[in-house]
């Protein structure tokens, strides 16, 4: 008999029941981060939704990616559904309840929940080239236009900002050469080029400021529930490499700002990546190596990543071996490759054998997955076809009107909701172009006040006067030869 839904009491997050007994979570493991996998419609969702409640309950923030809406349900009381009372009743989950969670909703485009925006600066080249899709060459021009904002003391805040100093780089191009190396015209085009489709893709919006506080996300509520905060990806889904690159540079900040905290006895944040393998797609070498680094050192600034997908081979090897704790729903096996990826997924859990593994993956049914664990010095457990729990808020979206009335009464509302413009690269480079234009007039000025004789009065005058009589005696002297060296030059 289940006794609790977190059962706390033991620091462990109740996932469902097996043969063995019930499933559980350790939290003082939750940092070595986990991998959830299934085909679509097998019940991946919900198992995040399973585990993110978990975590809220006992004080832990949550941070997921909403691919589809559905996550979003967590915010409103679920509802005693036959289908769910029947599930807690097959598990012995007697004392199963419905309640809702604190949320707080994110939305790059600012449209269904708190705009989220990054500063050109703080996304860097390397994330930024990825989002462009730079060749070599062309990343290499991004790091010079990065190193002169840096060196000459001008913020990229917006995409105004990189664009006008790409253009300014471009022009400076033969004087920058020795310091920086070559400025190709040419790949400065092909990024200003990039720069506009990624505008029209409306990643404008999300760059600029004010940039988002990484410590907004560590938030709990007033009764000591960790919030869980749902980006909303239905329409960021559209640009899938902004999306991923977003998640990863939010990974980074993460990695950078928090301070080590060795092996806490829970987490200080779960992340939840959907879709994860948008981000390993024609990911360029340097990429992957920052994820793998991110993932291996983040569980000691007490962060547990949660990759989901729907089949293991799109995790990288390097990556998937760090995640020591794995929920696999379904998969289907149509063609030979198929079958191939359901082997290698069966291969990675601690082996059962009283389970055949490979079959079972075919054969689990909606709400029903393969899970193993970290337990006790960090082993696996060994894999268990697991019956998982029903979730205690909203299966599914909320309405519109409910998501408005959510944002509105956050305790960050008003926060991000307005954009500040202030000096930039954009507005320094506009300013010393206008005094360069200054200064080249009032030049021109002089030199005109000069040779017209005027400008002055005493010495300065007199001089002028006689600069210009010289200019004169000599413009007629050359004349003069010219016309004698053309006369006498015919006889």
């Amino acid at each position: 008999m289940v006794q609790s839904q977190t059962l706390l009491a033991e620091g462990k997050i109740f996932l469902g029941v097996s043969s063995a007994g019930p499933e559980t979570l350790e939290l003082k493991l939750a940092n070595r981060h986990g991998l959830v996998t299934g085909a679509t419609g097998t019940g991946k969702t919900v198992s995040l939704q399973v585990m993110a409640e978990g975590f809220s309950s006992i004080g832990v923030p949550v941070f997921a990616a909403d691919i589809k809406g559905d996550l979003s349900g967590i915010s409103s009381m679920g509802e005693k559904k036959d289908g769910l009372v029947k599930r807690a009743k097959e598990i012995g989950f007697e004392d199963w309840s419905n309640t809702s969670f604190p949320t707080v909703f994110w939305d790059l485009f600012g449209e269904q929940g708190h705009p989220i925006r990054a500063t050109v600066q703080e996304m860097g080249p390397l994330l930024l080239s990825r989002l462009m899709e730079l060749n070599e060459t062309q990343e290499g021009v991004l790091n010079i236009i990065f190193r002169v904002a840096a060196d000459e003391k001008l913020p990229l805040l917006d995409l105004k900002d990189l664009r006008t100093l790409a253009n300014d780089v471009g022009q400076r191009g033969k004087a920058l050469v020795t310091k920086y190396g070559n400025v190709s015209a040419i790949s400065v085009g092909a990024i200003q080029r990039r720069l506009l489709v990624l505008e029209e893709q409306g990643a404008g919006n999300f760059f600029g400021e004010p940039a988002l506080d990484i410590n907004d996300f560590l938030r709990k509520a007033p009764d000591g529930r960790g919030y869980v905060n749902i980006l909303a990806a239905d329409k960021l889904m559209k640009t899938p490499r902004l999306y991923a690159t977003f998640l990863l540079w939010m990974l980074a900040q993460l990695f950078d700002k928090l301070p080590e905290v060795g092996d806490p006895d829970k987490p200080k944040l779960v992340f939840f990546f959907d879709e994860a393998h948008l981000l390993f797609n024609e990911a360029p070498k340097a990429l992957l190596d920052q994820v793998e680094r991110v993932t291996r050192l983040i569980r000691s600034k007490g962060v547990g990543v949660y990759y989901v997908t729907q089949n293991p081979r799109d995790v990288p090897n390097t990556v998937s071996a760090q995640l020591g704790n794995r929920i696999q729903h379904a998969l289907r096996a149509f063609t030979p490759i198929e079958q191939k990826g359901i082997r290698a997924a069966a291969e990675t859990f601690r082996p059962n054998p009283d389970l055949d593994v490979e079959r079972v993956i075919q054969e689990l049914k909606v709400g029903e997955a393969l899970v193993s664990t970290l337990h006790q010095g960090g082993e696996p457990s060994m894999v268990q076809r697991t019956l998982m729990r029903p979730p205690s808020a909203r299966i599914g979206p909320i309405t519109p009107d409910q998501r408005k009335s959510l944002i509105e009464a956050s305790p960050i509302y008003g926060k991000y909701e307005e954009t500040v413009d202030r000096e930039s690269a954009y507005e320094l480079l506009q300013k010393r172009a206008g005094e360069a234009a200054a200064a080249r007039e009032a030049d021109a000025n002089s030199w005109g006040s000069i040779l017209m004789g005027g400008g002055g009065t005493g010495r300065r005058q007199g001089y002028g006067e006689t600069f210009t009589k010289t200019i004169v005696r000599s413009v007629a002297t050359s004349l003069g030869r010219a016309i004698a060296g053309a006369i006498f030059g015919r006889r």
